[in-house]
């Protein structure tokens, strides 16, 4: 078995609640979006400043590395991710928003929905076993769209 079905697999044995998978549905992608928005608000040196990089630019690179390790099309689907929530986070500098308020108060909420969400499955978080969770739960979220375009993961 391919190492990404077992963690697939894994994953998803703590997430068939149907309550519980809709609040990963949507706090899953958030928190992605917010993790980036908080790596991009650590202030960097003057020489990143110049070449417009920040620190969610730099650990982009080794994640969607290990995504694209997991498997082709995950790897994809997160880039397409990835670029997404840059994108959101420059339309949050453009009208003025501070991206690490938005992001800090948004990855709080949602890290309690997801509690309540495995509080509904009774089962314990994933990432409690194991840290590579945190990065299979927007990987496991990709695979049910994935499968529902007949794309194989």
């Amino acid at each position: 078995m391919r190492d990404v079905d077992r963690l697939i697999r894994h994953y998803g044995e703590s997430h068939t609640n149907k309550t519980n998978v809709m609040i990963h549905a949507i706090a899953v992608p958030s928190i992605f979006l917010v993790t980036i928005g908080l790596l991009w608000s650590i202030p960097v040196p003057e020489f990143m400043q110049a070449m417009d990089i920040t620190f969610a630019h730099v650990l982009a690179i080794p994640t969607l590395y290990y995504y694209f390790k997991l498997s082709g099309p995950i790897g994809a689907a997160m880039t397409l991710l990835t670029l997404a929530s840059f994108g959101i986070i420059k339309l949050l500098v453009m009208y003025d928003v501070s991206v690490w308020l938005f992001s800090l108060s948004l990855f709080v909420v949602m890290w309690i929905l997801q509690f309540i969400g495995h509080h509904i499955e009774g089962k314990k978080p994933s990432f409690f076993e194991d840290l590579r969770y945190l990065l299979v739960g927007p990987a496991w979220w990709w695979v049910h769209w994935l499968k529902r375009m007949n794309i194989s993961y």
